[in-house]
């Protein structure tokens, strides 16, 4: 059987909101040695949480897990201000990994709010970024997933209406919840930028470019990882059969039945080696690499872990 052909989407893996992320508690590790606390997997991807685990983080789900005083990292995707009044009652030591872009929607959650509106959160239920952002006032930001959740939704004053979005949704179906709020809501106000980031943009354009020409599309990524999955769904939406992976051990050799053409991509918080290998695993004896936009934004550390 002939070796495949490999279209490699580009831009892939991590973003500057991620190696931001990881580089913050990789220079916490070596200025300040193990353990370092990190609320929450410091971003959705398993081969990285393990990786930190090895060299001494430790990964809880609640602040009541880390001992008073000791240091510990607000993961990308951010935390609600009750978990900030905490971390401070307690006396941690915080080094606030969010990403600058997550920090953008609760800035815009607080504008909103002010100025006395129901803010309509687009998101998925569950995950950590929306859990942080309901959490500015859950009282008063709703969460929607679909155009059916908009139809349900109830508010005090229609013509004081706000929405957000999740940064990692898919942008086709988040065009159609933002139409479904406009037509119910005409006096609907957004953000001034899409909150949808520009990772996630960029790695959606870049995947729709490869699944029109490819047989099948390989995503690397964790399955708790949102904008993983929604270049899956991407992928299969354009009719390519497609598949979630964490690295190149779960290959099931079905897929590559009759298959010429791979189109590779990885989400936002995979490391790019996990792509490389998963190109040898495959054997391909031709790599196209396909490039929609060069990405060139960088995010500074804080002050706490910057060199000095």
């Amino acid at each position: 059987m002939a070796l495949p052909v490999v279209l490699l989407a580009s831009p892939r893996s991590f973003c500057a909101g991620v190696e931001r992320a990881v580089e913050i508690v990789e220079h916490l590790l070596d200025q300040r040695g193990g353990p370092i606390h990190v609320r929450k997997q410091i971003v959705h991807n398993t081969h990285v949480v393990a990786g930190l685990e090895a060299r001494g983080a430790v990964f809880v789900d609640e602040l009541d897990e880390v001992p008073d005083g000791s240091t510990v990292v607000f993961s990308a995707h951010g935390v609600s201000p009750a978990v900030r009044a905490e971390a401070a009652r307690r006396g941690l030591d915080v080094v606030d990994a969010t990403c600058p872009l997550v920090m953008k929607v609760h800035s815009e959650a607080r504008r909103f709010l002010a100025r006395g509106d129901t803010v309509v959160l687009i998101g998925h239920a569950g995950h950590e970024e929306v859990e942080g952002t309901l959490g500015e006032d859950p009282d008063r930001i709703v969460l929607v997933a679909t155009v059916e959740d908009v139809a349900r939704l109830e508010v005090p004053d229609p013509a004081r209406v706000s929405y957000l979005t999740q940064t990692t949704l898919a942008v086709d179906e988040t065009t159609e919840v933002v139409a479904a709020l406009r037509a119910k809501f005409p006096a609907l106000r957004g953000p001034a930028s899409d909150d949808i980031c520009y990772a996630t943009t960029n790695r959606q354009e870049a995947v729709r470019e490869v699944a029109q020409d490819a047989d099948l599309v390989l995503v690397v990524g964790s399955a708790n990882s949102s904008n993983s999955v929604r270049l899956v769904e991407l992928a299969r939406r354009q009719g390519t059969p497609a598949h979630l992976i964490d690295d190149a051990s779960e290959i099931r050799p079905e897929w590559l039945e009759g298959v010429r053409v791979i189109g590779v991509s990885a989400g936002a918080s995979a490391p790019p080696e996990l792509v490389e290998e998963l190109i040898t695993e495959l054997g391909a004896w031709d790599v196209q690499v396909r490039e929609t936009t060069k990405e060139t934004i960088t995010f500074t550390l804080p002050n706490a872990v910057r060199p000095r």
